[in-house]
């Protein structure tokens, strides 16, 4: 499913839960790569059930198979890889499919079911630090 028909997807489609993540998820750097390891050895196109990309991860309901088009996509991870330092990654939105919420996933246990790879669940999870911007620069007159 590509960026478009998801968008469509939680427009359009009952049952799809979408929730921004506030304050974001930050998955510290030791945990960060135990993550991506994990969810790249469990890649949907060798037999696992998640697609890791650097911007979203996906979890499907089983691998993908050249003669089988039936795998359904459950839910979403958005991501920011190294934010907000270089090795971290920040978890800012999740989405559960109406095929997800059919099989019992809430966003809860999809962001779990990841970050349990690393030592983590989204409720122990650190938050990214929510201070208001600066004020901007004037030169003195």
């Amino acid at each position: 499913m590509d960026g478009a028909e998801l968008l469509w997807t939680e427009a359009y489609d009952e049952g799809v839960v979408t929730e921004v993540i506030r304050p974001a998820a930050v998955v510290p750097e030791e945990a960060a790569r135990r993550v991506l390891m994990e969810l790249a050895v469990n890649d949907v196109r060798i037999g696992g059930s998640w697609m890791a990309e650097p911007a979203i991860w996906r979890r499907y309901d089983g691998p993908w198979s050249d003669s089988d088009t039936s795998t359904e996509l459950l839910g979403t991870i958005q991501v920011a890889y190294g934010v907000p330092t270089r090795y971290e990654i920040t978890i800012f939105r999740a989405t559960i499919t109406r095929p997800g919420t059919q099989r019992g996933f809430t966003v809860e246990s999809l962001c779990n079911e990841a970050l349990a790879y690393g030592g983590l669940t989204i409720e122990t999870c650190p938050r990214a630090d929510l201070r208001p911007p600066p004020q901007p620069f004037r030169f003195g007159g």
